[in-house]
């Protein structure tokens, strides 16, 4: 380091001024970028409390899948808004508790958050038999911000609509087999809570090692049927692979609005499954810090075009939650969860 440097660094440690300004001119330069690039901009981004300096965004899974994707269009948005970068950090492992226990034991202040899902959130404390943490009492959610529609989907020589199918089951129980992602996924538990709803059906499930597997046999005519996301099986709906019987979502998705929804097929009612998302960092973070992720979470996933991004992955944006409402849909879904979990006898570890 040169004399001038020395010197300069000195100044900075006793006038903290100096830094703040230089803070403020790097805030300006992020916000000249973005709109260069063509992002909207928070006001947020100008403050110079919280964040001072980048955060940490765990994603529990592999880069390259759903939710790393939608966790790194999220992050993009959020470094704008907030005027410091949000870096995503795969720790994938133990279907998503490595990285959740991770954060869940992370200094909490606002600086490690998680990119959580139904499975880390809704189902973990739901199936562990010794869980590294509680999802509830171990996390201060920040938002819930998007929700991937669970379908029913069938080999296009299979029954034309879902109540065809409901028919050809109760008329032959246990003939008609599906297939999920694997024991104890929510796709799984979302197929035994269908079998419940759709009036107590006889359809084995046959788990597979992820889902494009049980596609392929579906698609091969070795499975009769599959529950997986809208997302991940509209191409071969629109290739005519496989045909999606019904959406399990309170309305059509703007995806593929030629399909009903599993209520309006059936007559039932409130009947949902999506793997949704949640943002959550680690419990004991600050009030004030959890209110300005909120506020910037919500400004995000009020954008149109993070929206549109999302509906052609067939996920559901959420641009109304805060903190409050995210704790009380996790604990809702998983008191929704418990009895699903408890009848079909399944657990992990």
């Amino acid at each position: 380091m040169t004399r001038k440097a020395r010197r300069n660094a000195r100044r900075r440690y006793r006038n903290p001024r100096l830094y703040r300004g230089e803070t403020t001119m790097i805030s300006k330069l992020v916000a000249t970028v973005a709109l260069c690039l063509g992002l909207s901009l928070s006001p947020l981004a100008a403050q110079e409390t919280y964040p001072r300096h980048p955060i940490r965004l765990v994603v529990p899974f592999p880069a390259g899948g759903p939710t790393d994707v939608f966790a790194r269009q999220y992050a993009t948005r959020m470094s704008v808004v907030l005027g410091q970068p949000m870096v995503v950090e795969n720790k994938p492992g133990a279907a998503g508790a490595i990285g959740s226990t991770e954060v869940a034991r992370a200094n909490a202040d606002g600086y490690t958050l998680l990119f959580g899902t139904a499975s880390t959130h809704g189902l973990y404390n739901l199936l562990s038999k010794a869980p590294k943490y509680d999802s509830l009492k171990d996390f201060a959610p920040v938002a819930i911000v998007g929700s991937a529609p669970a379908v029913v989907v069938v080999h296009p020589s299979g029954p034309a609509d879902l109540a065809a199918l409901v028919a050809a089951v109760k008329a032959n129980p246990g003939k008609l087999q599906y297939g999920s992602p694997g024991t104890g996924t929510f796709l799984h538990l979302a197929g035994e809570m269908f079998k419940t709803e759709a009036g107590r059906l006889d359809i084995p499930h046959i788990p597979y090692k992820g889902s494009a597997p049980a596609m392929n046999d579906l698609i091969g005519n070795q499975v009769g049927m599959v529950i997986d996301t809208l997302g991940t099986s509209i191409e071969q709906h629109r290739g005519g692979k496989a045909r999606i019987l019904a959406v399990a979502a309170a309305k059509r998705s703007e995806l593929a609005p030629d399909i009903p929804t599993v209520d309006e097929a059936l007559g039932t009612k409130g009947f949902e499954a999506g793997l949704w998302n949640v943002v959550a960092a680690p419990k004991g973070t600050p009030a004030p810090e959890l209110a300005v992720l909120a506020e910037a979470t919500r400004r995000v996933m009020a954008e149109p075009d993070v929206q549109a991004q999302l509906s052609r992955i067939g996920i559901d944006p959420v641009t109304d939650s805060s903190p409050a409402k995210a704790a009380a849909f996790i604990e809702r879904e998983r008191a929704r969860f418990g009895p699903v979990v408890q009848a079909a006898g399944v657990s992990i570890d």
